[in-house]
């Protein structure tokens, strides 16, 4: 808090102590009073990569004209109209236990001639307070408590090792995170920091702005922050299910395929569109606002890109996944405590047969699962360009430039063979990729009827066969052998007899392609240790580090000969007969 507000609770004295603050500092002198310690050459590092801009206080006008009248008395003059504020609003619905939609909170930056010659602003948050509009208890609090009143320094190259070294050098220093936000309407990421105790400005937080997006390392500062609140980050994910629950009834409900990307669409019009209760959607909506899967403007609810993958016809549409991630799987997670305590996988507990029984019995589950493992595509966009691929996509072009030499017809490429590969994502984009190379799809009866649909669609159904089968039937004469997504399902033991099958059906000269989430040596974060909880739950099978995987090829007769990463944490691992 300012040492000059104290005793003085007004809005307009509280604000001319704040002009004062502003008029009189410079970089590198507040950054000496923000972190005791701070000198010689870190200070001058620190203070060419960041500037002090502004001294924020909240201020609660009853309205336009109130708020007009105490910057006028302040001597201060706003160069823009107000424009929304997202971090602060969010800030005071949570405190204060209120929908965001009742805090009319907006920005004002008034700028302020400074003792160095430098233009500065006061960073003007207002909250709108009408007469009777049961708001005055939170201007009280905040008046009394200063919670949002800071000093901000803004970053002068929006380059992500300069931010992630400027909050490495506030930490190193004694200052703690609390807090931050993205705010669209400004596209600035904003990152706050809790001043250390010893801190003689006056200010007990401090803010670095960045223009630009920068929610990558404003996750990992966040986290930082919610880890000192033990109590609430517990809390978060306790709550977890109820995001998981809640995606599933935007997708079930069809809300994201009657909303718009581009403008606001009202909750009367949505309601009827779905077939909801307008208050109950309103509510589903609000906590999907916060989450960023949705916003909210004057003009009704909006998707963002990130609910957009919630529509059906979305390139890369996930709805199959929260479909299934909110349905069976969810259903059988109950049990995770059964599995853990007996081996037994809970989805076999839960529905009296294993998954693939289960989803085969009925048509539009096993649709819906077929869907749901195409959604995560995304993890395979770089595949085709993987060196085996494109070898034996040259080789095959090498086979038809001799074939046309000699005058002969229906020159043979090499061929691709995709075991047990749903319903034809994977080879459908190799082979579009590499016109030269065939396909064969090996797969369950059903799932091969739909994969013959789908690449028939995209013109493959000519260089590709559809072999309905079992893992015995790998086929002999391939160049390539893939395997995605498959051995995870599977325990080692049947791991060791599918790759037994690959192996006596591979050439030496055959190359075997294995796609899956690994496992990090290191512990450290990732996919694959989330998706070894799934799969042990529902399905009997686990992840595995790429150790492991090497043991289960040599187990098989093949070697592991390299390894690359693929997105979603994914990797393919590169085999070949021993």
């Amino acid at each position: 808090m300012i040492t000059a507000l104290s005793g003085e609770t007004s809005d307009a004295s509280r604000l001319r102590a704040t002009v004062d603050f502003v008029r009189e500092q410079d970089t590198a002198t507040l950054l000496r009073l923000l972190l005791p310690g701070l000198d010689g050459p870190e200070l001058r590092a620190l203070a060419e990569r960041c500037a002090f801009s502004h001294a924020a206080l909240l201020v609660f006008p009853s309205g336009r004209a109130e708020l007009e009248a105490t910057l006028a008395d302040c001597g201060l003059v706003a160069d823009a109209p107000p424009t929304p504020s997202v971090v602060v609003r969010e800030r005071l619905a949570v405190r204060h236990k209120r929908r965001a939609a009742e805090l009319e909170v907006a920005i004002l930056r008034p700028a302020v001639e400074c003792r160095d010659g430098v233009r500065r602003t006061v960073e003007v948050f207002a909250l709108t307070v009408p007469p009777g509009s049961g708001l005055g208890e939170v201007a009280a609090y905040e008046r009394a408590r200063q919670h949002e009143t800071h000093v901000a320094f803004e970053v002068e190259a929006p380059d992500p090792l300069v931010l992630r070294g400027l909050c490495a050098a506030f930490g190193q220093y004694g200052a703690t995170p609390d807090g931050g936000g993205y705010n669209p309407h400004e596209n600035g990421t904003v990152f706050y920091f809790a001043a250390p105790a010893e801190a003689k400005a006056g200010y007990g937080r401090v803010e670095l702005y960045v223009q630009g997006d920068h929610r990558d390392l404003l996750d990992a500062h966040m986290e930082a922050h919610r880890a000192r609140q033990p109590a609430e980050t517990l809390l978060r994910l306790l709550t977890g299910a109820w995001t998981t629950q809640a995606l599933a009834a935007f997708a079930r409900l069809e809300v994201a395929d009657a909303m718009d990307g581009e403008r606001g669409v009202g909750l009367p019009e949505l309601a009827h569109a779905v077939g909801a209760l307008a208050p109950n959607l309103a509510t589903l909506l609000r906590y999907l606002t916060m989450l960023g899967v949705v916003s909210e403007d004057r003009d009704g609810f909006r998707l963002t890109d990130t609910g957009g993958l919630l529509r059906a016809d979305a390139e890369g549409s996930m709805r199959s996944l929260a479909l299934m991630y909110g349905g069976p799987f969810y259903a059988s997670f109950a049990g995770l405590d059964h599995t853990v305590r007996t081996g037994q996988v809970a989805f076999e507990q839960h529905f009296g047969e294993n998954h693939f029984e289960h989803f085969a019995r009925d048509p539009e589950l096993a649709g819906l699962f077929d869907q749901s493992m195409a959604a995560g595509a995304r993890m395979f966009d770089p595949l085709p360009d993987h060196p085996v691929l494109v070898a034996a996509a040259g080789a095959a072009a090498g086979r038809a430039v001799e074939a046309a030499a000699e005058e002969a017809e229906g020159a043979e490429g090499a061929t691709v063979v995709d075991i047990a590969g749903g319903n034809g994502e994977l080879l459908g984009r190799i082979l579009s990729a590499h016109p030269r190379l065939r396909g064969v799809l090996l797969e369950r009866p059903h799932t091969v009827e739909t994969a013959r649909r789908l690449l028939g669609a995209a013109g493959h159904t000519g260089r590709c066969a559809f072999l309905p089968g079992s893992f015995a039937d790998v086929p002999a004469g391939g160049d390539v052998y893939i395997l995605s997504r498959v051995l995870h399902d599977w325990d080692d033991d049947r791991c060791r007899e599918i790759l037994r099958h690959c192996a006596r059906a591979m050439s030496p000269a055959a190359e075997l392609l294995v796609v899956e989430r690994v496992l990090p040596d290191d512990g450290s974060a990732s996919l694959a240790t989330a998706w070894d909880l799934h799969m042990m739950c529902n399905v009997g099978g686990r992840e595995r580090r790429a150790d492991h995987y090497a043991r289960l090829f040599a187990d098989a007769g093949l070697t592991l000969v390299g390894r690359s990463p693929l997105p979603l944490d994914g990797t393919v691992l590169h085999a070949r007969r021993a």
